[in-house]
């Protein structure tokens, strides 16, 4: 199977502090997520943040598909943390060979928000043009859902406009 890596670029207009904090709160995990995923957490996990540990496995979360099916399970692991800045998350997925997902936060270019990057590079054990298909459109959904939440009006898609670039 072929490694596949894909990037998403949104920008929001809130600060970069603002932007961290969603990207490492449960709920804005959540969010990203409906309604199309359902992911339950760990039950001793609250968020994602500087006291998180690195290279362990911090429990297994379940994704549901509609809040109903179970579709995939990863053992949670986050390999790299800089708070305010980035994270790198490496888990071990059934759907998945190898999966890593860091999402950077920098200041947006114009300097009046923050820039929300996306990059993954996963490896799937089973149609990989398919699930390439699917991950990216899924997170081009989380894309556009972040957007709205952190104040973007009329979000896009993918592809289309300032929100949810793919590359």
């Amino acid at each position: 199977m072929a490694k596949v890596t894909l990037t998403m670029t949104t920008d929001v207009p809130v600060s970069t502090g603002e932007a961290w904090a969603w990207s490492t709160s449960l709920e804005g995990v959540r969010t990203e997520m409906r309604p199309l995923l359902k992911v339950v957490f760990p039950k001793a996990m609250t968020h994602i943040g500087p006291d998180t540990a690195l290279n362990t496995v911090l429990g297994r979360c379940q994704f549901l598909l509609f809040g109903l099916f179970p579709i995939d399970m990863s053992k949670l692991r986050f390999t790299e943390m800089v708070p305010g800045h980035r994270f790198v998350e490496e888990s071990d997925l059934l759907s998945m060979r190898s999966w890593r997902h860091e999402r950077v936060i920098t200041p947006s270019a114009d300097g009046r928000g923050a820039q929300v990057t996306d990059h993954l590079a996963f490896t799937p054990r089973l149609a990989t043009p398919v699930v390439r298909y699917l991950v990216k459109l899924f997170f081009a959904h989380r894309h556009k859902k972040l957007a709205q939440a952190l104040g973007v009006r009329g979000a896009t898609v993918a592809g289309r406009g300032a929100a949810g670039r793919a590359r």
